[in-house]
C-alpha cells in the first residue's frame, strides 16, 4: 500500500504533463456551439432571402400591372404566373397575391374597382391608404403578397413565419381597365 501512496503523486505529474486529449476536449465543447451557428446563419439566411422574393414579387405584381391600359384575364393570368415565379426556388402553393386598381376621389378615399387574387381575399370597399399617396382625383394600383415560410430546422421553435409586403404604384399611362371594370 505504501508504494502505491508513492507512485500516487508522481502519476498525478505526469497526467498533467499528457496533451494528448486537449484538442478533444476541446472540440467536443465548441463543436456544438459552431454547428448551432452555422445552422442558425443558414436558417437567417433562408429567412431572409425567402422576405425579400416576397417584396420582389409585391413589386413586380404592380409593376406589371401599372405598364397596360387594358387588361384581359388571360393577361391577368400572365401577370400572376410571372409574379409567382419570382418566389422560385420556394414553393408557390404557400404565396398568396392580390392587386387591386383603388380609384382616389376628390376628397382623397381610395375606394376599390377592382381587385383580383390567387390564393388570397380579393379587395373591395374603402381602403385605408398613406396620406401621402391620397392624391386627389388619381388612381393608383395596390399589390399585396403574403407568404408562409417555414422554416427547415428552426421550426420547432418558430413554427410557421408569415412574410407579407405591399405596393402601391401609380398607372404608367392610365389607369388600367380589368375585363369591362374601370378603374375611373
Amino acid at each position: 500500500m505504501k508504494t502505491m501512496t508513492l507512485r500516487m503523486p508522481h502519476a498525478f505529474r505526469r497526467l498533467a504533463r499528457d496533451k494528448r486529449g486537449v484538442s478533444a476536449v476541446e472540440f467536443a465543447l465548441l463543436a456544438p456551439v459552431m454547428i448551432g451557428l452555422y445552422l442558425g446563419c443558414v436558417e437567417i439566411s433562408a429567412g431572409v432571402g425567402a422576405d425579400r422574393k416576397v417584396s420582389l414579387t409585391a413589386a413586380a405584381l404592380a409593376n406589371l400591372t401599372a405598364q397596360v391600359t387594358t387588361i384581359s384575364s388571360t393577361d391577368m393570368g400572365n401577370i400572376l404566373d410571372a409574379s409567382t415565379a419570382i418566389v422560385a426556388p420556394y414553393s408557390a402553393s404557400n404565396l398568396k397575391m392580390s392587386v387591386s386598381c383603388l380609384n382616389i376621389d376628390s376628397t382623397g378615399k381610395a375606394t376599390v374597382k377592382w381587385s383580383v387574387t390567387r390564393n388570397g381575399s380579393a379587395k373591395s370597399g374603402v381602403l385605408t391608404i398613406p396620406a401621402a399617396l391620397a392624391v386627389p382625383n388619381s388612381q393608383l394600383i395596390y399589390s399585396e403578397v403574403s407568404y408562409a415560410y417555414t422554416p427547415t430546422i428552426g421550426y420547432t421553435i418558430t413554427g410557421t413565419l408569415n412574410l407579407s409586403d405591399q405596393m402601391y404604384m401609380s398607372p404608367r399611362l392610365t389607369a388600367p381597365t380589368y375585363g369591362t371594370t374601370a378603374c375611373t
